[in-house]
């Protein structure tokens, strides 16, 4: 059998969403070869699952630039650069096309779960020669079969969408919640579309503080104005939701202002009712509804629901990579240059400055985490500066150094900081900004979600919980 060289071997590139098919376009016009598996069915899978949603950003900030001359060879005609697309419309319009081009589509193997990745001929305790040896990406199909794909360097953009947290207290399932999973949707489901009828007239349970239980919820208050009997819990783990409602006016992102400020006020309208200090230790599945059982700010939480939404955040799936050499931060589990910058407990800022291949890369040489799954646990993660991550990475690969440590995208502050939140969004101190900077005249380039509805995903969100004196 005649050996490969490391360096003949493709760079893999695990996910077929904006930034994996980024990484993808970048890796190609600097002429090195790549495989991009991706476990859906299609380019974007895990957009198309809040397909009905609508970003915070407009196109302009949502195609990558190598992607964008990619298509622009084939004719493709970019939306309108102000428009707010859907999760649908980004697929449709963007990540179909980009991953149909001819460049990627015969590279492109859907219906391809990753289920391990090693050093080849290495495992994780074996040092001599580690450096010479590529890597081993073991893959699965739908049929079940098993197929290991040699790579010289291996991107994983493959994201967090689909490990959400778990509803239980200190960061463990509850007690019965695999039992009642038939009772438990992810979050964000199309409540006033395609599944409309699993909520109407109907009590539901949101669990979560980030911009996807704020979407549903809003959601659910306008189902409940045209379907009686809908009723709706909102339970968080802090004691405020101040970091929620946000910045209102002072937000750069109008869309995730509105989306706040909506919420807020159905809050105080009474249309929801918000629970703090929640934490959930059992859940009960009955016939038609499950109980849940933990405490509650004022003692004993015991609710009978026919649906709850975990919206409680992600977290890496980290299984796959246990041979590989990871440098890891402890709390948050991003590369460890990475961590300092987007810690919630420390980090309260809405804007991450850019980063690239040296803050990004582990140990095992080659091997890098991009896009929401470089993020850990941190729900912090902009589109723009995965873009910018896959290009630096790209760059480092193909022996451009310079070009691989030069920032090539400016990310100015929100203006929009949870240490500001604290605060009464009204209050005199609400617009100041946590970076040092004044948030006048912002270009945010995040993938969030919302609309002037105020509806959305949140990616890219105000964070931290060092500005809520309440946090648990």
């Amino acid at each position: 059998m005649v050996e490969v060289g490391r360096d003949e071997l493709p760079v893999v590139v695990i996910g077929a969403g904006p930034v994996g098919l980024a990484a993808a376009a970048h890796l190609l016009e600097r002429g090195l070869e790549t495989i991009v598996l991706e476990a859906g069915d299609g380019p974007g899978a895990a957009v198309a699952s809040w397909g009905h949603v609508r970003l915070f950003s407009p196109w302009r900030y949502d195609v990558d630039a190598a992607a964008r001359r990619l298509l622009e060879a084939t004719g493709w005609v970019e939306p309108d650069p102000d428009a707010l697309p859907t999760g649908g419309e980004l697929v449709g319009r963007y990540l179909a096309p980009l991953a149909a081009t001819p460049q990627i589509a015969p590279r492109l193997r859907t219906g391809t779960r990753v289920v391990s990745v090693a050093r080849d001929g290495a495992d994780k305790t074996r040092s001599l020669g580690r450096e010479r040896r590529g890597y081993r990406v073991r893959t699965v199909d739908a049929g079940g079969t098993v197929t290991d794909v040699l790579a010289r360097a291996v991107i994983d953009a493959s994201g967090t969408f689909s490990t959400s947290n778990p509803l239980g207290v200190s960061g463990l399932p509850a007690v019965g919640e695999q039992e009642s999973a038939a009772f438990v949707t992810g979050p964000l489901p199309d409540v006033l579309g395609t599944r409309r009828d699993r909520f109407a007239g109907r009590d539901t349970l949101v669990v979560g503080m980030g911009h996807s239980a704020a979407n549903t919820l809003l959601n659910l208050v306008e189902l409940s104005e045209s379907e009686p009997g809908t009723t709706i819990t909102w339970a968080i783990r802090g004691g405020s939701a101040r970091r929620l409602f946000g910045g209102g006016a002072d937000d750069a992102l109008p869309a995730r202002g509105m989306l706040g400020t909506r919420l807020r006020a159905a809050v105080e309208a009474g249309r929801l009712t918000l629970l703090t200090r929640v934490s959930i230790e059992r859940l009960v599945p009955g016939a038609g509804t499950v109980q849940v059982l933990g405490t509650v700010r004022d003692g004993a939480l015991s609710l009978e629901v026919h649906q709850i939404v975990d919206a409680t955040g992600f977290r890496p799936d980290l299984d796959m990579l246990r041979e590989v050499r990871l440098d890891l931060d402890p709390v948050v589990e991003a590369p460890a240059a990475l961590a300092p910058l987007i810690d919630p407990n420390q980090h309260s800022c809405g804007t991450v400055p850019p980063h690239g291949e040296q803050v990004l890369s582990h140990p095992d040489d080659g091997f890098y985490l991009a896009g929401m799954k470089s993020y850990g646990r941190a729900p912090t993660f902009l589109l723009a500066t995965g873009y910018e991550q896959v290009r630096s990475i790209a760059a480092a690969l193909a022996g451009d150094r310079a070009a691989a440590d030069a920032v090539e995208l400016a990310l100015p502050a929100t203006g929009v900081c949870s240490t500001d939140l604290a605060l009464e969004a009204d209050g005199a101190g609400a617009s100041g900004s946590c970076c040092g900077t004044a948030p006048a005249a912002p270009q945010p380039v995040t993938l969030g979600v919302g609309a002037p509805a105020g509806v959305g995903f949140a990616t890219g969100v105000v964070h931290g919980r060092s500005g809520d004196a309440d946090h648990g």
